[in-house]
């Protein structure tokens, strides 16, 4: 089993973060099978980019005019980025932002639903879309989808990230050590990835050296 002081050497959290998230990432980690070192480094590292180091777990979307344009180009057009991301004139309007990048995707209504706020990224991993609320319900025993808040606190956030994990497959395919394709899974690309290789590696260093 992980011990806490590992948890946190392969992490870099505070103790205050390692005792806050330690107990409920080893009992996630163990239900869904990352039980192995490598599955565990490749897991920690993921969930720790996803979270800003176990700092976040709900998503943030104060976008600029510029990057979301740049980001999301394809799904908001230039008058939407002007009205609704950060610039000179005001600040950006999250809610619009989350109902217009998601509408339509992921089992989600359409931007009037308000679906893309209602059901933006929570938990560790950032489960994001109606669809992916719906499809943890049962794993987790309680209606996130009636309340989605629920993946913010500690012991769903964390179970919420290891369900998802486990049914995208991922354990096999930490299994052939691919950060790469992990990532693609995630986050529908790669960004973030020197960052993931970085926490990675740290992770490895810890738990993989014995």
């Amino acid at each position: 089993m992980l011990k806490a002081s590992e948890f946190q050497r392969a992490t870099g959290v505070s103790n205050a973060l390692r005792d806050a998230w330690y107990p409920h990432l080893v009992a996630a980690m163990e239900k869904y099978q990352i039980n192995t070192p490598l599955r565990q480094a490749h897991f920690l590292a993921q969930v720790g980019h996803e979270s800003g180091g176990f700092t976040t777990v709900t998503e943030g979307l104060n976008y600029s005019e510029s990057a979301l344009l740049s980001l999301f180009g394809k799904r908001i057009t230039a008058a939407q980025a002007k009205a609704y991301g950060r610039n000179a004139e005001h600040a950006a309007n999250q809610t619009m932002i989350a109902n217009i990048i998601y509408a339509n995707r992921n089992g989600n209504g359409d931007v009037k639903s308000g679906d893309g706020y209602r059901y933006r990224g929570r938990g560790l991993i950032q489960i994001t879309g109606r669809a992916n609320y719906a499809a943890l319900v049962k794993q987790l025993g309680v209606d996130v989808v009636a309340s989605p808040d629920l993946l913010t606190g500690n012991k769903l956030a964390a179970e919420s990230a290891a369900a998802w994990w486990k049914n995208h497959g991922l354990n096999e395919i930490a299994d052939s050590d691919d950060v790469s394709r992990i990532t693609r899974i995630i986050n529908g690309g790669t960004n973030g990835l020197d960052d993931r290789k970085s926490r990675l590696t740290k992770a490895k260093g810890i738990l993989c050296s014995t």
